[in-house]
């Protein structure tokens, strides 16, 4: 009966944490973590790591062991002779060979300092991902929200239409209102149960796309929370200057163009450094063991031969680039121009960033600006449109009066509710372009 019991306690909690509604942060931060651009820059991550260590490598010298064995039998060689006989021999060869570059006109040092600058490119990429996956949702987010709380709207509508409709009903069997008072009526509540139909329609579309935005399993419960929208709906008097003089130390963007022009300088001096000359050394040891198998004999051992046949060697080449069919002298050519090309993206990602700040602050306090009037808006028309079923309970207005008096009402209501969300979402972006998390 106990184990009944915990077993059953564990699932309620399951359940109830699994119908805990989303928020905001929840959302955005579950997308970051998720997304399948940001999984595949991870990956991009790791390559970008293993090509730095590969060109770290470089600056180590590159050793490499040879081991051989040989049977020869027909016409051949003699080792010992250097004549032709025909003989059947085993000849058996070790050794071990060094090369190392002494210059190569910077070009080892340009590839790891190019290499290094890509890892940090992609590792700011993954932020750069993260940081979009987690826009993505948020915009997601707020056309659910928005839909979520225009069927609240939608069905407070139906409830006042229905109710009406009833009442209109009632006056026509006292002989107060006519038929077409009730048709109109008719027409208006079933006007309002489609607008509904297609408010819930809009609302599961955009479930589906924030679903989607977060790479949420199809199988896990979710439910987004509309309870509050977070911030208050404030002007304020910050500087888009200050903003982006911020933003450049922090913005992905701007830190990704900066990179590239980093690793396009690099690819630059790499291709300068190729048409300079270079200089190595190499060095390598070496030993061998032969027996005549065609003769009885007794060789000398294998230890007197692997002593007395060692060689060694030690050689310096020095490389001067002369001729290559003008491909190194294109080569650089190429990779000045995307030098000069990468500068000129940096500058131009900069003053896109620039302008993405002024607008956004600009359309957060024109909002909030708006959202002020709309508020006072919206109670005067629900007093109006208070004012205004009274006088129809009264017979004093018309029908299409009253209807049109509760259009008002409830289009300044979803107006209200539309300049609240766009509000949020340029908040959010503000804060996101001061150097603030997204999400907490």
């Amino acid at each position: 009966m106990k184990t009944t019991f915990t077993i059953l306690s564990i699932a309620m909690s399951i359940a109830a944490s699994a119908q805990t509604p989303w928020s905001l942060e929840r959302c955005m931060a579950y997308a970051a973590e998720h997304a399948s651009s940001v999984v595949q820059a991870r990956w991009d991550v790791a390559s970008a790591t293993a090509t730095r260590n590969e060109a770290l490598a470089d600056f180590f010298p590159s050793v490499s062991a040879q081991l051989g064995a040989q049977f020869s039998w027909g016409r051949n060689i003699d080792p010992e002779t250097n004549t032709y006989n025909d003989i059947t021999t085993f000849n058996n060869g070790y050794g071990i060979y060094a090369s190392f570059t002494l210059f190569d006109g910077g070009q080892t040092i340009n590839r790891y300092r190019r290499a290094r600058s890509e890892r940090e490119r992609y590792l700011n990429s993954v932020e750069m991902k993260r940081d979009d996956s987690a826009i993505e949702a948020m915009l997601a987010f707020a056309d659910a929200y928005y839909y979520r709380n225009s069927i609240a709207i939608s069905k407070d509508k139906l409830q006042q239409s229905e109710v009406m409709l009833k009442l209109i009903k009632t006056q026509e069997e006292l002989g107060v209102k006519g038929v077409p008072d009730v048709v109109q009526a008719e027409a208006t509540v079933a006007n309002d149960r489609y607008e509904l139909v297609h408010q819930e329609n809009l609302y599961n579309q955009a479930m589906l796309s924030l679903r989607s935005a977060m790479n949420l399993p199809s199988t896990e419960l979710f439910e987004i929370d509309t309870t509050s929208i977070i911030k208050p709906f404030i002007a304020t008097e910050e500087s888009p200057a200050s903003i982006y003089e911020s933003a450049l130390l922090t913005n992905p963007k701007v830190l990704d163009a900066e990179m590239q022009v980093r690793a396009s300088k690099y690819s630059y001096n790499i291709a300068k450094g190729n048409m300079l000359p270079s200089i190595s050394i190499n060095a390598g040891i070496s030993t061998s063991y032969y027996k005549n198998l065609s003769i009885k004999y007794q060789p000398p051992t294998f230890n007197e031969q692997f002593r007395n046949n060692l060689g060694e060697y030690i050689s310096a080449t020095l490389t001067i680039p002369i001729f290559s069919g003008l491909s190194r002298l294109s080569g650089k050519n190429r990779a000045k121009y995307a030098y000069e090309q990468a500068k000129e993206q940096s500058k131009e990602q900069r003053r896109r960033l620039h302008d993405d700040i002024e607008s956004a602050v600009m359309d957060r306090d024109g909002y909030a600006m708006e959202i002020q009037s709309l508020q006072a808006r919206v109670e005067a028309d629900a007093e109006a449109y208070r004012l205004n079923k009274r006088k129809y309970e009264e017979g004093l207005l018309s029908l299409i009066d009253l209807q049109i008096s509760a259009n008002t009402y409830y289009s300044s209501r979803v107006e209200l509710l539309q300049k609240q969300m766009l509000f949020l979402l340029k908040d959010k972006l503000v804060e996101y372009y001061k150097g603030n998390k997204l999400w907490m």
